[in-house]
């Protein structure tokens, strides 16, 4: 049985939340049983050193998203050592925590900054105020706000970069079978760049991968996946 707390996000309020302080990512809790986390084509680089960096596709709404693999098993982040993130580079999506940025309302092009409440980061102990005495928003608040921003401008730049993956036929589907240790996982619903058509790609849509910025994301992609072995072998010493 988990004790995992749903998310409780609420619009960020300074009459509501003017007391609150943010105490800097000290605790991976939020993500201790992601196995995976969404990550922007701006990360592939720097992650793709660290991560297996692959797509998953949404049964419901038929959508590709790129992601970061932290473990091999569902539930199972081995990333996240009690206080201690085991790398180098912490994924955006995990940083930026505990803030999101929601649509507002009906309105699904009007964003809000959110805030988790419930995030063992939010007290009004200690931490990093989000408002001064004054009500006026902190330093600290808007520079979050900027990091969000930032984000959300990469966010919607990978999806761009993921619909033309689709629309080019460059996703294949991969099973993938790991031995950790004395185990062997097989790991399903994975979708990775097809080399092979990439390769084969004609010259105008090549250029034209160059020229929006798109070639350093693939290379990094299908690069990544060396990093499954060091999944296996972290999944083989947890076992053990």
């Amino acid at each position: 049985m988990t004790t995992e707390q749903t998310p409780k996000i609420a619009p960020l309020h300074k009459e509501a939340h003017g007391k609150l302080k943010i105490r800097e990512l000290g605790s991976f809790e939020h993500v201790k049983n992601a196995h995976m986390v969404p990550v922007t084509a701006h990360e592939f680089t720097r992650l793709g050193a660290e991560y297996p960096i692959v797509f998953v596709k949404n049964s419901e709404t038929g959508q590709f998203q790129s992601v970061a693999l932290l473990g091999l098993k569902v539930g199972e982040n081995l990333f996240v050592d009690g206080e201690k993130w085991q790398g180098v580079f912490v994924p955006g999506s995990v940083r930026n925590h505990p803030f999101v940025l929601a649509p507002a309302g009906e309105n699904k092009d009007q964003l809000m900054v959110g805030i988790v409440e419930n995030s063992p980061l939010v007290s009004e102990e200690e931490g990093n105020p989000l408002f001064t005495d004054a009500g006026e928003e902190s330093d600290y608040l808007k520079a979050k706000k900027e990091t969000l921003v930032n984000f959300l401008e990469s966010d919607q730049m990978t999806k761009a970069f993921v619909n033309v993956l689709v629309e080019k036929e460059l996703l294949t589907a991969q099973s993938v079978t790991v031995n950790a240790g004395e185990e062997k996982i097989n790991l399903n619903g994975l979708y990775i760049v097809d080399e092979k058509k990439l390769n084969e790609l004609g010259e105008e849509d090549f250029a034209d991968f160059r020229k929006r910025g798109f070639l350093p994301a693939l290379y990094a992609q299908l690069g990544s996946l060396h990093q499954l072995s060091k999944l296996a072998k972290m999944q083989a010493t947890t076992a053990a």
